[in-house]
């Protein structure tokens, strides 16, 4: 591997993320943050406890018994893998999720919970650093002797993130320290130098933790870790078959049979196809995105890039949805994308999203940001009900009815995820950098933002997404001159910019799809962007199987579905003509106020069949009219039919 510079040589992030108390969220993304501060960060706490995390966590109380049973698939992991082991990562982004909602809506009651939950992993730690309440508690003396499998530096890496999300939110550095002394041990342990363990994680997550930890500790140490296990993932001799060895047992005896599942069958560098385990596979390129915009690695970008296309041309759900398969929970076949037995896992959508985020830190371009808004507004708060308080681990694109929110998982990944993306959305709506900040993300809101010389405070008035008009006030304390990029969605067919209601040429403007606008800003200047949120009938490529013949809706960043309830016939007898036209209106007491759309249609009539379940002549239609809302907020009310992809005219 060639030599790259040190942070302190590299060029940092071009764009940085801001903080969640440097964004007021309102609007559309107000509403979804709120439901998670008043309902989801109690109810995560609550399912927690009464899963029994806390008696795993607490070094004062008895050592539990195993409360969820290995699983039984085959010799192999009836003895290894439990969802258990990964309880300090539920635990992790649980007090993620409370943080960010801790400061969006004061709740001492939880602040004192979670106080008392870092307290008890505090006492926990050990005297060398190291924190794990499953290899300290359940299964003791078997620490660091299977990465591969056991979830050992994933964990690591959600309590880091947890600890960070605290610090930032409350000011409370307990966890920090805490986590950073485990940090320092993960650094003494694993790394190129003599003595050191070769290893990396086998669920990927802790690289992009390490980034996070290493930016608000301003600790160089933890960027170059994160590094060194991007850099060494896939490499020969490969670092899982010698563990294996090492504990005596055969590297080839495992379920999945191949290292494809966890990304580790070639070097990153190596990889062009997007392959196994979808959760793993996006944490994996967050990592890589931040490993390459830190270290200024091309060679990183351009394998990042190769990835982007596979899963964009190949492999990715309309809805911003990823992985078809339950199997294992992540990719199959080129164009293979079922869309009732679709697995598109909640994590898998938040996981697409912090990749593209991270993408952006290389600079503005509506490839990545496109995406970033798909896989918001669609694939993952599909996984969140309205009212914040039930969860979709998988999300169909087609139900029968009988796909529905549930209370709680045995693998309770989802419901932390997506909490803790919804609360720190103001940190994917902008970017700041040296002289120039990014408009990612369009709700309305207010943003302080750091371009190193000055602060610069935009405001943002806006019915988006349900209306295109976003006006933009800017507030610096004296005439500032900053770049001020505004993205223009690939999906918007006509657009109009101005600045204090002069106009501005967008084609000239543009640049990777963001109109750049560079000039000394004063106090009171306002940006008028207009967008077009025309209705779209989407085809699918010819060789995704399951939708030839059928189009989808969308509207702006909106996916949209036909619900049971809306449309009291079989949905699979609607066909959609091409020349339909759909009027968009805005109900506001329909779940919680979303524009649907209403079209007349054609419907396959049954009625005259007498009983017949074949026949020569082919079906007579009828005129029908349908409702379509957005996907993200199906089954938030009564039980029923759903489909996205509806049969062509």
């Amino acid at each position: 591997m060639s030599a790259q510079p040190s942070p302190e040589e590299a060029p940092r992030a071009r764009f940085r993320p801001p903080a969640v108390p440097q964004v007021e969220v309102r609007g559309f993304w107000g509403a979804r943050v709120d439901a998670v501060a008043e309902k989801t960060a109690d109810i995560l706490y609550e399912r927690c406890v009464e899963a029994g995390m806390l008696d795993q966590i607490d070094p004062d109380r008895p050592i539990p018994e195993l409360r969820i049973p290995f699983h039984v698939h085959d010799g192999f992991t009836a003895s290894t893998v439990t969802t258990q082991m990964f309880w300090d990562s539920d635990l992790g982004k649980t007090i993620e999720t409370a943080a960010y909602s801790l400061y969006r809506r004061k709740n001492p009651e939880l602040e004192k919970k979670i106080d008392a939950v870092i307290d008890m992993y505090a006492k926990l730690q050990q005297p060398d650093g190291y924190l794990s309440s499953w290899y300290q508690r359940m299964q003791p003396g078997l620490r660091w002797t299977n990465l591969r499998d056991c979830h050992e530096l994933y964990c690591a890496g959600h309590l880091i993130e947890g600890a960070v999300a605290y610090f930032q939110a409350t000011g409370k550095r307990k966890l920090l320290d805490v986590m950073s002394r485990y940090a320092d041990h993960i650094a003494s342990v694993f790394g190129p130098n003599p003595g050191q363990r070769k290893g990396y994680c086998g669920h990927e997550e802790l690289e992009l933790a390490l980034v996070k930890l290493a930016r608000v500790t301003g600790n160089s140490k933890y960027m170059d870790l994160a590094k060194y296990m991007v850099d060494q993932r896939g490499q020969q001799p490969h670092y899982f078959d010698e563990e294996a060895r090492a504990r005596g047992a055969d590297p080839k005896n495992f379920h999945f049979k191949s290292n494809e599942y966890n990304q580790s069958h070639l070097p990153v560098r190596d990889q062009d196809k997007v392959v196994g385990h979808a959760v793993r596979a996006m944490y994996l390129y967050a990592g890589m995105a931040d490993v390459a915009t830190e270290y200024g690695d091309d060679d990183l970008r351009k394998a990042l890039d190769r990835l982007w296309d596979d899963l964009h041309s190949k492999r990715l759900y309309v809805t911003g949805g990823l992985g078809p398969s339950a199997d294992n929970e992540g990719f199959t076949a080129d164009y293979d994308l079922p869309n009732e037995t679709a697995y598109a896992e909640t994590c898998a959508a938040v996981g697409l999203a912090f990749w593209a985020n991270r993408m952006l830190g290389m600079g503005p371009n509506t490839r990545y940001a496109d995406a970033m808004e798909l896989a918001i507004y669609n694939g993952s708060i599909s996984g969140l009900s309205l009212d914040g308080s039930l969860f979709f681990y998988e999300n169909p694109l087609e139900s029968r009815g009988g796909h529905n929110r549930w209370k709680w998982h045995r693998c309770p990944c989802c419901p932390p995820n997506i909490g803790r993306m919804v609360a720190s959305i103001g940190t994917y709506m902008y970017g700041q950098a040296e002289g120039e900040v990014a408009v990612h993300l369009y709700c309305d809101s207010t943003a302080t933002l750091d371009i190193g010389s000055a602060e610069v405070t935009l405001t943002q008035n806006t019915r988006y997404p349900w209306d295109g008009a976003i006006g933009i006030t800017v507030d610096v304390a004296k005439p500032t001159l900053f770049a001020l990029h505004l993205r223009i969605p690939d999906w918007c067919r006509k657009a109009t910019l101005s600045v204090n209601g002069s106009p501005v040429d967008l084609n000239a403007a543009k640049s990777d799809g963001y109109a750049r606008i560079e000039r000394e800003w004063k106090a009171g200047d306002t940006v008028q962007l207009d967008l077009d949120l025309a209705v779209e009938q989407l085809y699918a490529h010819p060789e995704v199987r399951q939708d030839v013949g059928r189009v989808t809706l969308k509207r702006g960043p909106l996916v949209y579905c036909l619900e049971g309830i809306d449309n009291p016939l079989s949905l699979n007898r609607i066909r959609v003509p091409a020349a339909s036209s759909f009027t968009a209106n805005f109900e506001p007491g329909l779940l919680e106020g979303v524009v649907t759309l209403a079209a007349e249609a054609k419907a396959d009539v049954t009625g005259d069949w007498n009983g017949d379940l074949y026949r020569t002549a082919a079906p007579k239609t009828e005129t029908v009219p349908i409702k379509a809302v957005p996907y993200y907020a199906w089954d938030n009310r009564e039980p029923g039919e759903m489909l996205v992809w509806l049969r062509g005219g």
